[in-house]
Formats: C-alpha cells, sequence, structure tokens
C-alpha cells in the first residue's frame, strides 16, 4: 500500500455504526502501519485500482478472462476492469454504501458477513441520493434501522465470493479475526449510461423538476412513432460524475443551458431535450415516464 499513490488508498477506523454522514475520519496511522498491525489496529483500509501493479494486473485479468464469456453474456462487454483489496480488524464495520461498478467479492482470509440490499428501490437509497453520489458526493448512505429488515445477510468464509450488483446498498461486518479480501470490478456500457442520466437528473431536479429515475438492468429502449433508431454514445470512463477537472464549469453551462430550454419547453411535456454543448452529450428523452435514450457526458 505504501508504494500506491494517496490517491488509491483509503483506511479509517473500524469500530463505526452502520450508518455514518460522509467519510469516516482518520485512525491516526499511515496505512503501512494499518496494514502491518490489522489485527489489533481497530481499522478498515482498501488498496484501490491495484492494476497500476503489473502483477497485480495480471492476477485480476486473469481472474476475469475465466469469467468474461459468463460476465459478458449477461452484463455486455466488460469495460474497465478494476481491483481492490480490503483488509479489515475483527469486527470491523464497512458502513453503508453503494458502488457503481459490476463487483465480485472473494473472500481470502477470515470471515464476515455482507448485508445487502435490493438495488434501485428507493426505500434504501433514495433517487437524490443517487444523483448526488454522480455528481461528486459521498458513496454513502443514510441508514435507519427500520431497513434493516430489508436486506440478505450473506455469510462469507475464505474461498467464497459474492456477486455485488451496480449500486446495490450494502453494508459489512468482519468476523472475529483480519479478514482480506479481493474485489474484482468491471463497468458496462449500461452502468456508464445509468450514471449519465442520474447526472442529467441531479442537473434537472435543480430547476425544480422530478424527473423519472432510469430503469434497472437490462434498460429496455423503444421509439416513439416515426421517430429514427438511435444507438447508445460510446460510455465515457469518467461516466457524468462530478469528478475530474472541469467538471464544475460544465456543471455550470449544463444547468444555463437546461435552464433556457425549460423556458422555451413547458417542464411537463412529455419529451424533454437538453441543448447541445459541445464536448458533452445532450439528450434525454422522456416518454410515459419511461427514458428512452440518454448519453453518457464525454
Amino acid at each position: 500500500g505504501e508504494d500506491l499513490p494517496a490517491a488509491s488508498v483509503e483506511y479509517n477506523r473500524g469500530d463505526l455504526p452502520i450508518g455514518i454522514d460522509g467519510k469516516p475520519g482518520s485512525n491516526g496511522m499511515t496505512i503501512g502501519e494499518t496494514i502491518r498491525h490489522i489485527a489489533t489496529s481497530n481499522s478498515w483500509a482498501v488498496l484501490k485500482n491495484i492494476e497500476q501493479v503489473p502483477a497485480y494486473e495480471a492476477l485480476l485479468m486473469a481472474l476475469l478472462e475465466e469469467l468474461r464469456p459468463s460476465i459478458e453474456a449477461a452484463t455486455g462487454k466488460m469495460l474497465t476492469p478494476q481491483g481492490f483489496i480490503f483488509t479489515s480488524s475483527p469486527n470491523a464495520v464497512t458502513p453503508y454504501h453503494f458502488d457503481p461498478e459490476h463487483n465480485i467479492l472473494l473472500q481470502v482470509k477470515g470471515t464476515k458477513v455482507m448485508t445487502q440490499f435490493p438495488a434501485g428501490d428507493t426505500r434504501y437509497a433514495p433517487d437524490t441520493v443517487h444523483e448526488s453520489y454522480h455528481l461528486g458526493g459521498p458513496r454513502e448512505l443514510p441508514w435507519d434501522e427500520s431497513l434493516r429488515s430489508g436486506g440478505l445477510a450473506i455469510a462469507l468464509e475464505p474461498g467464497e465470493a459474492v456477486y455485488v450488483p451496480v449500486m446495490a446498498p450494502h453494508f459489512v461486518r468482519n468476523g472475529s479475526e483480519p479478514s482480506l479480501s479481493l474485489s474484482i470490478t468491471w463497468r458496462s456500457e449500461w452502468s456508464y449510461a445509468e450514471a449519465g442520466a442520474r447526472c442529467f437528473n441531479g442537473l434537472v431536479r435543480k430547476l425544480g423538476i422530478t424527473p423519472a429515475p432510469p430503469r434497472r438492468w437490462p434498460a429496455r429502449r423503444r421509439r416513439t412513432p416515426g421517430s429514427p433508431a438511435t444507438s447508445p454514445a460510446a460510455p465515457s470512463r469518467k461516466g457524468c460524475s462530478g469528478r475530474w477537472p472541469g467538471a464544475s464549469r460544465n456543471a455550470g453551462i449544463a444547468l444555463a443551458a437546461l435552464r433556457r430550454s425549460a423556458e422555451r419547453r413547458p417542464a411537463e411535456a412529455a419529451e424533454f431535450w437538453r441543448e447541445l454543448i459541445p464536448g458533452q452529450m445532450v439528450a434525454v428523452e422522456y416518454v410515459d415516464d419511461e427514458v428512452l435514450h440518454e448519453r453518457v457526458c464525454v
């Protein structure tokens, strides 16, 4: 972990509640100290994008290649493979959150229980939280004990794995021994399109409009009578989130264009088209509250 860039390392105390507001605080140690003393450091740590290291890249791709036929039959072309290594102290908690990738979590050492909730169900992650995340907000989700009964607790022993769908809310509680896990993840055209639609909806909502959420996988597109067929745009690897230079400026330009469009076309119209902004995807079409065509910012 000490050889990775600071942006590729995250760690904090392990004795956290299931629900937290934003990112948890530091454990007061370095990443090296945290990992070397994980049995006693009361911590949780993740090494992100381990494919930056050639040996780990080879491991990640070897694992995904074994699964590629099954993956691509289910999610379409496998995009942006990434790997994450998690280590945590006994009884550590990973708070309630969601992630934008298709994820297979492989348990290597120790035990843990992941409690997973239905993806796309607004009871567990409201549309506004999806939108704020894709516009640059935290991935941690608001928690209430009344939600617990809707979750599925999945116990993991070494050698076992679990699939975590895109944006499926979950929290994790470690067992009585230190834990080591490996996540092998990928994105799909659908996951990028969903991210772009959420980003767009977040901008539209700032204008006082309540947009329909994108449908869950697999997205179903249809055409209005007489309209030409359309194809999704090639996805941007960064989606439409506020996580790259210039995002704030682009969002401001987009909002101005959206406001002008809304003034010219009633918000309750069956179709809402965003103005063309050079370098960005721009149009989302709604008919009968269904997203017909969305593209990802580039």
